[in-house]
């Protein structure tokens, strides 16, 4: 598949405005038809009719989520080994397509619109599918992809691993840590997820498969350590380290009267451990926390007052992998044998 941009003539000193050099739009006799070419293929065109529209290509989807994740139009056109012009053209004919803006060209620091924001996973979605199904090491033995951001599926993952081999020895079950509120299930890069407290994205089907109790998270050789349990207010006098990108606890855990005196944040559980263990605050996470990322720079104790959270499994609304069924059957058995 062509993946360089769209063909045109080559753009002077103007011909990618904006900013990051991406081109706006143009007006709206473009937004129904392909870019003038001129020539034979007019022939025959009856007059005023209206040309086609071109297809949406999977080039289209890339440079789209290039700039989306780059939030620059240079960088992204050298992530993909296009030009400047190539990418800004490429993306506008996306636009155009759409009828909608997918970026906001208004300040100097390219941002999505919120129509931008959706349809980025969208698109994310469709291109991981595609890759996917063109990657022939996955042909003959289509693996189970289980996201997780933090502690998987705690004290039942092994068992979940191990009989999942025993019964469905043709169907790799692949467990992959992903740092986002969903572990990437929104995205595209994994068929179900392992998500632990409420999750609000649109388009997934979450079932609550048990509700595992909070712990404190407190610096080794700090106060709090020698402590058999603490309570929420323990944990207010001092900084409360938060992981806004995967994690689920927020200032909102404590009472409105009672909340963090401050909060520093991460974005991810490894510099989560790191600041606890450097003394910077302490946090709040699943018991099963302690058991699947012990660090020795950190103790963790009950948390007597804080409620549980609930660990889910989640897959995307829609057709998915033919052995999600057998994944979230497997999953209640074994949760149920305790």
């Amino acid at each position: 598949m062509n993946h360089r941009g769209e063909p045109g003539n080559a753009e002077g000193p103007g011909g990618a405005g904006g900013p990051g050099g991406l081109e706006k739009p143009t007006g709206p006799g473009a937004l129904t038809g392909p870019e003038r070419t001129g020539g034979p293929a007019h022939a025959g065109r009856s007059e005023g009719r209206t040309p086609p529209a071109r297809a949406v290509e999977l080039r289209h989807l890339r440079a789209f989520l290039a700039v989306a994740e780059e939030a620059n139009v240079t960088r992204a056109a050298a992530r993909l080994g296009l030009s400047q012009p190539a990418v800004s053209r490429t993306l506008a004919a996306l636009e155009r397509h759409l009828g909608i803006r997918l970026v906001d060209r208004s300040t100097h620091h390219l941002a999505l619109t919120p129509e931008g924001a959706a349809f980025r996973d969208k698109a994310a979605t469709a291109v991981a599918a595609f890759d996917a199904a063109l990657d022939t090491g996955r042909l003959r033995h289509w693996p189970l992809r289980l996201g997780h951001a933090w502690s998987a599926f705690g004290p039942y993952t092994t068992p979940l691993l191990r009989t999942w081999q025993e019964r469905h020895p043709d169907t790799p079950l692949e467990l992959l840590r992903i740092d986002d509120r969903t572990a990437g299930l929104t995205r595209g890069e994994v068929d179900a997820a392992l998500l632990r407290g409420p999750v609000r994205a649109p388009g997934l089907v979450t079932e609550v498969l048990f509700t595992e109790a909070r712990v404190a998270a407190v610096t080794a050789d700090g106060p709090l350590a020698s402590r058999t349990s603490l309570r929420l207010a323990d944990l207010a006098g001092g900084p409360v380290v938060l992981n806004p990108v995967s994690g689920s606890t927020t200032p909102e855990l404590w009472p409105p009267h009672a909340r963090p005196a401050a909060t520093l944040t991460v974005a991810n559980t490894d510099d989560w451990l790191t600041a606890i263990a450097a003394g910077r605050g302490s946090g709040v996470s699943a018991a099963s926390t302690a058991a699947m990322h012990p660090h020795p720079g950190v103790v963790y104790l009950p948390l007597d007052d804080a409620p549980g959270i609930p660990v889910l499994l989640a897959r995307r609304n829609g057709p998915g992998h033919p052995a999600l069924p057998e994944l979230a059957a497997l999953a209640r058995e074994i949760v149920a044998r305790g």
